[in-house]
């Protein structure tokens, strides 16, 4: 078993990551890592991730009970002994709430596929769950359907959570899978998102077997490998449905890139609508101001 106050240095530095990067607001967010068989480590309730001691932090059992701790351990425990229940090779887990990431879990917006390299080899399809009050074990049970064949989970109007065998780890699918949405929506807002054709995306996904990263598009018959093909059967459970984004199906080679349905305002289309009504109502509103002696220039 590694060294106790080593692993609570390690949760305090990634809590203070997750703060730092605005994953975190006030007492958001916790972290956990199984320290043994029976015993999880993991952040107490009602405290900033960004400013933790190690000597803040609790132990739990297997099924939730405090063992240790001068605090209350967090409300939110279940979630992450319901992951490592589940894949008893996981050692850490991070919830928080990554404002990209999260946005798309408000939306219910499937994340794209075949957009960015680093994305296609370390995330994959990442799942939205259904919505679940946070706390209790029918919200920890949403992420079971998913949590074979992923390390990072959107939780529907709320968070997200990633898991893997260091906390720094578990910490980094959040961080891509954030940094990944922010480049979408800015992506989106200049009018278009390009995609990679089918060879493109197939070569990425041998790249991935070859670094010895696992992913289910490998394993799947007739799968469309940039259509979010691994969890689509769950959409219609959880209110998921893609409305900002426009997967395409891969294109053969000689197609060039894929886009987007999505360009730059077209005359007579509702972003043309709303920028008249501005118009509009500006220049009513200098009218107003010049009859009433208030000079506009």
């Amino acid at each position: 078993m590694r060294n106790i106050h080593q692993l609570k240095q390690e949760i305090c530095d990634i809590g203070r990551r997750i703060y730092q990067k605005g994953f975190a607001a006030a007492n958001d967010g916790n972290i956990s890592y199984r320290i043994s068989e029976k015993e999880v480590l993991c952040t107490p309730t009602m405290i900033s991730k960004g400013f933790m001691k190690p000597e803040d932090l609790c132990i739990v059992d297997m099924e939730g009970k405090q063992i240790s701790g001068r605090r209350k351990r967090t409300s939110e425990i279940m979630l992450h002994l319901a992951i490592m229940k589940a894949r008893p090779e996981i050692k850490a887990v991070v919830h928080c709430h990554p404002p990209h990431a999260t946005a798309f879990g408000i939306a219910r917006e499937p994340v794209p596929q075949c957009v960015l390299p680093e994305v296609e080899i370390f995330l994959g399809d990442v799942p939205i769950t259904k919505y679940a009050i946070p706390g209790g074990q029918e919200f920890a049970d949403t992420i079971l359907p998913f949590v074979h064949k992923t390390n990072v989970i959107i939780l529907a109007n709320h968070g997200t959570v990633s898991f893997g065998e260091t906390v720094e780890k578990a910490y980094w699918w959040t961080e891509v899978l954030d940094a990944y949405c922010r480049i979408l929506m800015l992506s989106r807002s200049l009018g278009r998102v390009n995609y990679f054709t089918e060879p493109e995306a197939r070569a990425l996904l041998d790249l991935k077997t070859k670094w010895g990263f696992a992913d289910p598009r490998t394993e799947m018959k007739n799968c469309d490998i940039c259509a979010n093909d691994v969890f689509r059967a769950s959409w219609k459970e959880s209110g998921v449905a893609p409305l900002a984004f426009t997967p395409p199906s891969a294109k053969k080679e000689g197609d060039g890139a894929a886009s987007a349905e999505s360009s730059p305002a077209a005359p007579g289309d509702g972003r043309d609508s709303v920028e008249t009504l501005v118009e509009s109502i500006t220049t009513r509103v200098i009218e107003a101001l010049n009859r009433g002696g208030v000079e506009v220039v």
